[in-house]
């Protein structure tokens, strides 16, 4: 941070003299007094801030509430402390890691930065081994400009595939196209050129409205190995995991590293949902693969005699208050889910590895009548691919 600029531009070019002071000190503890005793003292700030989780009964997370910031990681922690020490009109540039744009973790932090600054500008590197050749970058990366007690304009989203921005492309937004009015997360969606998609008119409803919930499999694997079987038997029920589903559901699979079954007995039953229709999305995916959504229908008759089922963490199931759906709704659904539409959608808002039941919740769906019709209409099809279906939702959703 620049504390005070005073400069003399020389009559020869060389570097700019710049009034600068260094300062030992731990980031978060000195911010903190600076804030508690109300200074703020800053007109810009450029940050390139640490990524690690903070504990939550840690000192610093501690430090942090005292005034006001609720965060879980030091990156949004210091992007939080130094807006709160800029002057009014004061700039912030930081480049950070994209999954504060999602999340219930970081919904603080956005309702912060949302509620203090205003955003100006945000440049999404597209690629992450490109831009990032020798760090391990689990996430995508933003830089992202802030202004201190602003009016809130038209949003500046650029894009490059590296740092030499060689490929800059930059596009302004209404601010309604990054932060949908009424979200109550407070996404933030960030649109690539290559991804945009036409809205669909008739998706406009919640995944609660239609009927539908989704929550992550209940079943955490290595908390349960005594009931966990390689070959299901007796009362054991099939046990779900991401290994099963590859185009289609293969179960028992007999070359699987993960077990196949789960015992049925009282100390499993909270953790089974009745044998039926329902739909299940992996919870990881990386920007690089073709879809980042991948939907399964879980079809009833492929486990006969089952009368429940287990589903693995990993895994984000839909159903009907822990029930099956109805075999119509479960079928559109999945298509739906597996549409173009959808994977343009959730690429804006969502920057790491991971597909949470929180950001599946906050895609827009269509009515539960249309979504009951997609699945009449897909189980007709003789040969249901994949450019039938877009031209199908074109028709009927736009």
């Amino acid at each position: 941070m620049v504390r005070k600029l005073e400069a003399n531009i020389p009559d020869s070019i060389g570097p700019l003299p710049i009034a600068h002071y260094v300062c030992h000190a731990d980031f978060i503890e000195r911010a903190v007094m600076f804030i508690l005793r109300k200074e703020r003292l800053f007109t810009h700030a450029i940050l390139n801030p640490p990524y690690k989780k903070i504990s939550s009964s840690s000192h610093h997370r501690t430090l942090l509430r005292d005034v006001g910031i609720e965060t879980v990681n030091l990156y949004t922690a210091f992007v939080a402390l130094a807006v709160a020490l800029l002057q009014p009109g004061g700039q912030l540039a930081a480049i950070i890691p994209r999954s504060f744009c999602n999340g219930p973790y970081y919904k603080p932090f956005r309702e912060f930065i949302l509620r203090h600054t205003a955003i100006r500008h945000i440049h999404l590197f597209k690629s992450r081994t490109e831009a990032f050749k020798t760090d391990k970058v689990l996430q995508e990366n933003v830089i992202i400009q802030l202004v201190r007690d602003a009016e809130q304009a038209a949003i500046t989203v650029s894009t490059s595939t590296n740092g030499d921005m060689t490929d800059y492309v930059a596009v302004q937004h209404s601010f309604d196209k990054i932060v949908r009015p009424g979200d109550p997360e407070k996404f933030i969606h960030i649109p690539d050129s290559e991804s945009e998609t036409e809205a669909f008119t008739q998706a406009n409803y919640s995944l609660a409205s239609v009927g539908v919930e989704v929550s992550t499999g209940p079943v955490v694997d290595f908390r349960v190995k005594e009931y966990l079987r390689d070959i299901p038997q007796g009362d054991d029920v099939p046990l779900l995991y991401s290994g099963h589903f590859n185009g289609k559901i293969e179960w028992p699979k007999a070359d699987s590293k993960k077990p196949n079954a789960i015992v049925r007995c009282a100390e499993t039953m909270k953790w089974l949902y009745p044998n039926g229709y329902y739909v299940i999305v992996r919870r990881l995916s990386s920007k690089e693969e073709k879809r980042r959504v991948v939907a399964y229908l879980v079809d009833p008759t492929y486990f006969p005699n089952m009368p429940f089922l287990g589903f693995e963490n990993h895994l984000n199931v839909f159903h009907s208050r822990k029930s099956g759906l109805s075999e119509d709704m479960a079928h559109g659904l999945a298509i739906y889910l597996n549409s173009r539409f959808i994977d343009s959608l959730f690429r804006r808002f969502n920057g790491h590895t991971q597909v949470n039941a929180t950001d599946l919740r906050a895609l827009p769906y269509p009515s539960t009548q249309t979504l009951k019709e997609l699945g009449i209409w897909a189980k007709g099809q003789k040969d249901l691919t994949q450019e039938a279906v877009e031209r199908h939702l074109e028709n009927v959703l736009a």
